[in-house]
Formats: C-alpha cells, structure tokens, sequence
C-alpha cells in the first residue's frame, strides 16, 4: 500500500501553563493505534493500516520553532501531514510550516478554549495564545472554533478583532455545523470533549463535546485537510488508557477523511 499521509509526533508540553505530561502522549496514541482491542477500520469503511502512513517518528523539542523546521522537512511530500502533540502551543509553528507551503487557508479548531490570549503567564507563546498569533501574522483566511466553553472577555475581543467565528458549547447543534469552500487545516483539542468521554487532559472542562459529535464534526468536512493535529491528551490524567484509545479513533477518522474522495 503506498503511504499517503505523513505522521509525526511533537514531544513538547513546555508551554503548559497548568500541568506537564502532553509531551508524553505520542507513543501512547500510536500505542492505543496498535492494540489488538481493534481493528483498523474507520468508520467510513476505511481500513487505516500502518501502510496508511508515513511515519516520520517523535521529536523532542529543545528549541520552540524548531516544531517549524521539523514540520517543514516533513511536509517535503505532497501528502497531508497529522501531528501527534504536545500542549497546544505547537499549533503556532506547526501552522506557519503549512502556511509557507500552502499559503493561507481556513482552520477549523475544536477545543473548550478558544487559545486566543495576546500573553498568558507572561509568555506570548503559551498554548493559551496559539491562535493569537496565527491571526496576528495573517496565517488563516478563515478560523471556526467549536466548543469553546471558557470564553474570557479579553479573548471575547480578540475574537472580535480578528473576525474568529466561535460556537459556543452552549449554543453547538450538529445539524447546524459550518460549511467551507477553502481547503482546512484541523487543531483538535482533546479537551474539548466532556472529561466523562476524554479523562486525560490537565484541563477539565464539563459541559463538553461528546465522543460521537466530535466525531460527527470530523465527518461533517466537505474539503480537503491539509493537515491537522491532535493535542493536549495528558496520559497522566489518564484512565485505564480511555484518553489514549479516544485520541486513536479520532487518528484514524482524520486520516479516513483526509484518504475520503
């Protein structure tokens, strides 16, 4: 089978501003990948085998725009590219790799919070800020945030600022998703889902999405996905590896989408 997405994990969760452990979740989504609990299909029919993918391994960090310089070599191919992380920082840099091969293009980020702080704990590189300096630096033609349930009043005006359409937890209805003309890159949070669903994650957010409408959102997309990432599982949290296993399906329907015609 010829390898038609590439895969990468970032090990890196030193901009957490909460707790540690997100740098660690990569081997153990392959992990939960692997296991002999299931089996490979997606839910479209889809069989996602290890041939799937062009996995490039983990990287640690030791510099932070060094995720920029990894992920361009990676993005070398023509194939879409999924990244494992890591605390949401990493989407800054892995999104300005995307932006100087593709140009701008819409995002589509699924999270409880909308990572949209001008500085948070001092730091303008914060996984609280990812989002922020996207926008600054005219990255994105286009940002969708769904299930966003934090919504502070500074990031309520950067939101405004920046045009950001956000769908409040309070306000998502699955049948009333948004719809894209232009190719997407995916940031998926795992805390956006309920912590009923999603346990391993250093922020517990209830109110949240649940495994089958993340799944539905997933689905939903129409256009291609340039690339995407996972982030912010934390297998410190975690329960009997139910964290690991969600953030597993949720890799095998984004490659089932990304491989979908």
């Amino acid at each position: 089978m010829t390898k038609k997405i590439a895969l990468q994990g970032i090990l890196f969760d030193e901009k957490s501003s909460y707790l540690r452990g997100p740098a660690l979740a990569p081997p153990l989504i392959r992990k939960a990948y692997h296991s002999a609990s299931v089996n490979y299909f997606a839910e479209n029919g889809m069989e996602i085998l290890p041939e799937v993918f062009d996995d490039k391994g983990d990287f640690e960090i030791k510099a932070y725009f060094d995720i920029q310089k990894i992920t361009s070599k990676n993005l070398a191919s023509k194939s879409p590219l999924i990244t494992l992380g890591g605390d949401h920082s990493i989407s800054y840099p892995l999104v300005k790799a995307h932006y100087e091969k593709y140009g701008a293009f819409d995002i589509l980020h699924i999270d409880a919070h909308a990572d949209l702080y001008s500085i948070f704990e001092g730091d303008i590189y914060s996984h609280a800020c990812p989002f922020a300096r996207i926008l600054e630096n005219k990255l994105a033609k286009r940002l969708v945030q769904i299930g966003i349930r934090t919504l502070s009043k500074h990031q309520a005006e950067q939101a405004d600022k920046f045009g950001v359409e956000i769908i409040q937890m309070k306000d998502f209805d699955l049948n009333q998703l948004p719809e894209f003309t232009n190719p997407i890159y995916l940031s998926l949070d795992i805390d956006a889902l309920d912590p009923a669903f999603a346990p391993g994650v250093s922020h517990h957010e209830p109110g949240g999405l649940s495994t089958r409408e993340v799944l539905g959102i997933i689905q939903h997309i129409k256009v291609p996905i340039l690339g995407a990432d996972i982030v912010e599982y934390n297998p410190t949290r975690d329960i009997q590896d139910m964290t690991a296993m969600l953030s597993a399906k949720l890799l095998k329907e984004i490659a089932a989408k990304m491989l979908q015609k």
